[in-house]
Order: structure tokens, then C-alpha cells, then sequence
């Protein structure tokens, strides 16, 4: 198998909203935020009305992209043995995703993340992870991370506990380790750990510009980029605008955006971009080619509305 994603099995429902909903209910637009009690995430859902339902979830999403470029996939996730959880199994075997993981009744039902799209597309996530965040080293099919090439992990999926223990269990089998970064608060929230990870045990490091200034206490890009070299180890960086940059020892290659977008969802451009760049890894491209593919698969997912991208868009 070319590449097994390990991460948070959501799944993803979409509703557009005005930026007052977004003051109104103390949120920080184009973040994500955790929300621990279901009702108060049902309170959330009462007044909206729902544009669309979609199995998601960070490294899951890239997952489906990887497969949807042809390559051979597989997720570990954790689900429960409810109507979300079948719908979001199906979700990946649709998509020619094998599922390593046998679901069972659980205490927490299935996660969910709330995704507010406002007027701007910008994207605010309320997200109830439910049983996805209870993952451990028990769900970690060690025998399909030792078959892949590499494994990919999300920053969101890391908490202390159960779900350190799978990663540390994961990374201790792999043959070659990504990770996406996730989010600044996910990073600010791990730094001590996070930094750890990029400098001793990832062999690829996703991140943008925000995420990655904010875990080596950076004042200006110039510092990512002396640090990354130092590393000697794979750094791919969006940077919204101006484009991504990949920097490997002291080969840096950058690539710009695509212009004249209809942009309408902004969600998935990370998890798409990473699913491009990766092809592009596995097969042997260029860093300029996997970059360029990265781009590619963002720019079309941001053209629809939510993370996966429809067959007639491949």
C-alpha cells in the first residue's frame, strides 16, 4: 500500500452562515474549535439549515484524494456502530478507501464537525469528535502501517492519553512518517510536543505559514525557512497567496497559486494540497511536480462546496 492516514473519522456537515452567527456565538472565524458536550453542539445545528453531509475528517480527506490520483490507500479512524458511522464507512469504500477498522458500539457516538461557511467562503469548524478522539493503541492495525510506504497523521488527532499512545505506537511501525500540523491552536496547544515531532521523528511536515511561525516562535518567514534547512528533513508549507513552498536540507522550490478561481468553500485546500503533493511523493516527482500537484487539487476543491472532490471534477 503506498499510503496509510491515521485520524480523526468525522463526519463533516455544512451550512452556510451571515459573520454575525459566527460573533454571536463567540467563534474565531477560520478556525476550528472543540466542543465537548453534544448538546451544546446540537444547540449550534437548532437554527441552521444543513447545505450538505460528507464523511471527512483532515487526513481522511487527503486520503481520498490520494485515491482518487490512483494510488493505493488506506484509514484508520474510529468510528461507532451507528447510522453516522455506517454512512461514514461507505464514505471511504466509495471512494476505493480501505477501512482498517471494525466498529463496535460505543459509549461516545460518531464525531462531527459543524463547518460554517461564510459570505467571504472562509471556513469556521465547530468540531464534537465523539468517539474519534477516544482512539488507541488497541486501534492501530500495526500489520497495514508496516505494509505502507508511509503513514500520514493529522495534529488534530493528538492528545494526551489513549491518543498519544496510538500515534507513538504508529510512528514507532512505520516504515516513513507525514504529518499535517492541523491548526494554530492545535499547535499552540502541543508546542513542546509538536516541535518534538517535526524535529526527531517526522519524515514530512505540512503546515502553513501561521501554524509553523507559530511553533518555532518565529518573527518573519525568513526564520522557517533557516530552520527547515537545519532540519534536514521535508517541510511543505501554504502560504494562502503567495502560493507553497517545499523545503528539503537546502533545496528550496516554490510554486505560486492558479489565478481566477471561483472560489466558494475554502475547507478542504489543505487536505487536497497534501493529497497532491504526496502523489506526487510516492510516484517519484520532483518537489516543483509534487508542489505543482499539490496547487492543482487544492485549486479544485475550493471551486465546490465541502473537502471531497465529485467525480466530475476529478
Amino acid at each position: 500500500m503506498k499510503i496509510l492516514g491515521i485520524g480523526n473519522a468525522i463526519v463533516d456537515v455544512i451550512c452556510k452562515v451571515d459573520d454575525n452567527f459566527i460573533t454571536k456565538n463567540s467563534l474565531t472565524k477560520g478556525t476550528m474549535k472543540l466542543i465537548f458536550e453534544e448538546s451544546e453542539f446540537k444547540n449550534l445545528l437548532t437554527n441552521l439549515k444543513i447545505e450538505k453531509t460528507v464523511s471527512g475528517g483532515s487526513v481522511a480527506n487527503s486520503i481520498v484524494g490520494i485515491s482518487q490520483l490512483g494510488n493505493k490507500v488506506g484509514f484508520i479512524g474510529k468510528v461507532s456502530d451507528d447510522d453516522l458511522g455506517s454512512k461514514y464507512e461507505e464514505g471511504l469504500k466509495n471512494e476505493n478507501v480501505e477501512y482498517f477498522y471494525s466498529k463496535k458500539k460505543e459509549e461516545l457516538p460518531t464525531g462531527t464537525c459543524l463547518i460554517l461557511v461564510t459570505p467571504d467562503s472562509e471556513r469556521t469548524m465547530c468540531t464534537f469528535l465523539g468517539t474519534a478522539g477516544k482512539i488507541n493503541e488497541n486501534d492501530v492495525n500495526t500489520d497495514a502501517i508496516k505494509k505502507s510506504e508511509i503513514i500520514f497523521l493529522e495534529g488534530y488527532l493528538w492528545d494526551e492519553g489513549e491518543p498519544k499512545k496510538a500515534f507513538d505506537k504508529a510512528i514507532s511501525c512505520a516504515n516513513k512518517v507525514a504529518m499535517s500540523l492541523s491548526d494554530q491552536f492545535c499547535v499552540d496547544r502541543h508546542k513542546t510536543h509538536f516541535l518534538d515531532l517535526v524535529k526527531n521523528k517526522l519524515d514530512i511536515t505540512f503546515a502553513n505559514e501561521q501554524e509553523i511561525i507559530s511553533l518555532i516562535d518565529a518573527k518573519k518567514f525568513d526564520e522557517v525557512i533557516n530552520f527547515s534547512k537545519k532540519l534536514k528533513k521535508l517541510l511543505v508549507i501554504t502560504r494562502g497567496e503567495k502560493g507553497a513552498i517545499a523545503i528539503n536540507g537546502d533545496e528550496v522550490v516554490e510554486c505560486g497559486v492558479k489565478k481566477n478561481l471561483k472560489i466558494v468553500d475554502l475547507t478542504g485546500a489543505g487536505d487536497l494540497f497534501a493529497a497532491g503533493f504526496l502523489h506526487g511523493h510516492v510516484n517519484n516527482l520532483s518537489l516543483n511536480q509534487s508542489l505543482e500537484k499539490g496547487t492543482e487539487m487544492s485549486s479544485r476543491v475550493i471551486q465546490q462546496i465541502g473537502a471531497r472532490l465529485k467525480v466530475n471534477e476529478r
